[in-house]
């Protein structure tokens, strides 16, 4: 495991580095192929920038934990 703390990215940054669009990026989380945000206040939702790495060294195959 690692020391560095995990950093959260917010939807820009996730679009940015996926380059999915949104209607995109929300239709394969609900398929389970694109890891699911979590919300980290009332009106703020974000990704762990680790499952995003790891969605982006496998997209075609990736499947999403039920956590």
């Amino acid at each position: 495991m690692s020391d560095t703390p995990e950093r959260f990215l917010r939807l820009n940054a996730v679009l940015e580095r996926t380059g999915l669009s949104r209607s995109t990026l929300y239709r394969r989380m609900q398929r389970g192929s694109f890891p699911k945000n979590i919300q980290i206040s009332t009106r703020c939702a974000a990704w762990r920038e680790s499952a995003i790495i790891d969605w982006q060294r496998n997209p075609m195959f990736y499947e999403a934990d039920g956590s």
